[in-house]
Order: C-alpha cells, then sequence, then structure tokens
C-alpha cells in the first residue's frame, strides 16, 4: 500500500521521539532523542524545542541540513513496525508567539517556563524527501 505524505504525517505524530541528525562540525553526524509532541503537518513539516546553548542549535545555525528518523512500536500481524526517515533543512525560531502555535504542555517537563524559557528556540524541519518502510511495502514521497 502506497503512503502519502498525509499518511506519514499523521503516523509520525503518534510517534513521540525522533531521532533527530545534524552535520558536527568535523562534518561528521551528531544524533539525538527529541519529542515532536505530536506537531507534525502534512505539509513535511516537524518542529522540536530546544536551548539556544545547545550543540543541536548550534550545529543547525552552520549547516541546516538534517536528518529524522522514526519507528512505531509494533506492527500489524506480526509485521515489522512502521520505519521513516526523513532529509529536509531546519530553520531556527525565536518568536514567542510562533512558540505558543506549536506548545504543548507536556514540554514543560524539560522547560519549565512554558515559552517564557530563557533561550528557548524553536526548530523546524521542512521534509524534503521522506522514505518509509511499512512491512513489505517501502516508498519515498516528497513535499
Amino acid at each position: 500500500m502506497t503512503m502519502t505524505l498525509k499518511d506519514l504525517a499523521a503516523a509520525m505524530r503518534k510517534i513521540d521521539f525522533t531521532m533527530l541528525t545534524t552535520v558536527a562540525p568535523d562534518g561528521g553526524l551528531a544524533a539525538r532523542p527529541m519529542s515532536n509532541n505530536a506537531d507534525v503537518d502534512y505539509d513535511g513539516d516537524s518542529y522540536f524545542f530546544a536551548l539556544d546553548d545547545t550543540q543541536t542549535v548550534a550545529e543547525i545555525a552552520v549547516n541546516p541540513k538534517v536528518g529524522l528518523t522514526l519507528h512505531g512500536n509494533s506492527g500489524l500481524l506480526g509485521k515489522p513496525p512502521l520505519f521513516i526517515a526523513a532529509a529536509g533543512e531546519a530553520e531556527l525560531i525565536r518568536d514567542k508567539a510562533v512558540f505558543a502555535k506549536h506548545w504543548n504542555p507536556d514540554l514543560e517537563r524539560w522547560f519549565e517556563q512554558g515559552v517564557d524559557t530563557p533561550g528557548l528556540v524553536l526548530i523546524k524541519v521542512h521534509a524534503q524527501r521522506v522514505h518509509y518502510w511499512n512491512g513489505e511495502d517501502q516508498g519515498e514521497v516528497r513535499p
């Protein structure tokens, strides 16, 4: 079954933790888990909050090329789970009004002052291609 971008975005919203990969200063790759808080648009955008003084933000500021990897918990009828790999570009947003549009109260676990947390940054990732493996089916979607 071929999946659409809308199908993939719906699936991504159900998978909380995403591995966000950036390009490190030495040209290597650096990955870390990030919560997407079910904030995934079906136009190919995903959103993550971070602090301005993190390596993640510093790496994106130098090179916005990023990758996202996700996998579901289990497949249907014994099939392997859904795997998703997205490649795109990240944008760093420092606007509290935009923060409020993407805020989820669950984030207060990491950012106790909410959208007023000093140094808060919203990372918007726009996928340029999304590859998926769903049991025996696989495909690529380009937003």
